[in-house]
């Protein structure tokens, strides 16, 4: 398979820079909000949204009160076509999520269903406000009525083609490339 790049190291930052600027418009400000990673590489993305806004707002909450990760592994719909999922932890901020706008980040959102799932946990966490999805990269064939409010580069694909985010962190690469 032949694998083409259409995001680099600048074009992320770039993107996660006008991410974080578009949540706290439409939030007007940090004080309020919480946002929590799906893992993996969400949990990645969400700690460096939550870095960005706060070295945009250094008045708001601290990165440790404001960034978590929520693991959705049991509340997929996919257990039974694949059952190897290690959970990973849900860490919340000590402030919780009651009455906040809580924004989930993933990297790549596809059919929806990873993010109806964290719809689901979030409801066993607490009750916010209000919930926005943040993602990295859409490409599309949504198969439930959920869209992004954030997103970083929509990159529309065929169902045959693969999207793969590689982060430093985890990958020791800074890319987003399409396979197929």
């Amino acid at each position: 398979m032949t694998a083409r790049t259409v995001l680099q190291k600048p074009d992320i930052t770039r993107a996660l820079t006008r991410i974080s600027h578009e949540i706290l418009e439409s939030d007007r400000g940090s004080d309020d909000l919480v946002v929590l990673g799906i893992p993996t590489r969400g949990v990645l993305l969400a700690r460096r949204i939550g870095e960005l806004i706060s070295s945009i707002e250094p008045s708001g909450p601290s990165v440790a009160d404001m960034v978590g990760a929520l693991d959705v592994t049991m509340y997929r719909d996919d257990l039974a076509r694949q059952p190897i999922r290690t959970p990973s932890p849900t860490r919340v901020p000590s402030r919780g999520i009651d009455g906040r706008t809580v924004v989930l980040v993933d990297d790549v959102l596809y059919s929806g269903r990873t993010v109806r799932a964290a719809l689901d946990a979030l409801q066993d966490i607490g009750r916010p406000r209000a919930v926005r999805l943040a993602v990295l990269v859409d490409r599309g064939h949504r198969e439930l009525p959920i869209r992004a409010d954030f997103v970083g580069k929509n990159l529309p694909t065929s169902r045959q083609e693969r999207i793969n985010v590689r982060l430093a962190e985890v990958d020791g690469a800074e890319e987003v490339t399409i396979e197929g």
